[in-house]
């Protein structure tokens, strides 16, 4: 589903922020990257995310090999991957039905799909109650959950969270993470990336951690070491 192979992102001179990366995640995982501040985790989700360009190596995700992929075909390639940020960049303007129908909108759903589709997925996060609610007047927790109803009702193949708890208080960051599993029971693809130590080791999946740049470990059921 994520292939990495020999990938190294420079952004000038000094070390590079990702240098001869090799990562396989399958079909139906669930993986943490963890790393201090600086070690590389951003840099992977944007080379993900198609967002920077590699200075080497090979990127394959979701059976699309990024590398001289046309401009115009970027937007149809990020279709297929559901992406969660910490700051959850909602629609201020819009309520909670609002923001996860714009998901659709964007990629030009029918109005009858949108309105079977949305109560859908506003139900799988636990918000099918606050659909007229507008951002500022919901708590942390709520909000990353519409966002993560966002990321998720187009159905995609790959969630990318980065830092997905990095503005929550500990009760509700283990929510969203109890949330996330459920999402990945459901057969999507999830990585996430966070230097949230106890979740990743409250929540004993495959971590792999990135130092300075470099892959240093991976481990099936890991746990999140500080160098």
């Amino acid at each position: 589903m994520i292939d990495l192979i020999d990938v190294t992102k420079s952004y000038g001179k000094g070390l590079p922020a990702l240098n001869h990366a090799n990562l396989h995640v399958d079909k139906g995982e669930f993986v943490f990257v963890v790393g201090s501040s600086g070690s590389g985790k951003s840099t992977m989700i944007k080379l993900l995310l198609k967002e920077i360009d590699s200075t080497s190596g090979q990127i394959i995700v979701s059976g699309e090999q990024l590398e001289g992929m046309k401009h115009r075909r970027i937007p149809k390639f990020r279709r297929k991957l559901g992406v969660v940020f910490q700051d959850f960049r909602l629609l201020k303007d819009r309520n909670v039905y609002e923001n996860v129908a714009f998901a659709q909108h964007v990629i030009n759903r029918p109005s009858r799909v949108i309105r079977k589709r949305v109560p859908e997925v506003l139900q799988e996060v636990g918000l099918a109650g606050k659909y007229k609610s507008f951002p500022d007047e919901l708590s942390g927790g709520e909000q990353q959950r519409v966002a993560l109803a966002r990321a998720l009702v187009n159905r995609p193949d790959i969630l990318l969270a980065d830092e997905p708890t990095g503005n929550l208080d500990p009760r509700t960051s283990l929510e969203i993470m109890e949330l996330l599993e459920q999402i990945n029971d459901r057969g999507t693809t999830v990585l996430v990336v966070t230097h949230n130590r106890e979740i990743v080791n409250i929540m004993r999946k495959r971590v792999v951690t990135v130092q300075n740049g470099i892959i240093v470990s991976d481990e099936k059921e890991g746990t999140y070491h500080e160098a």
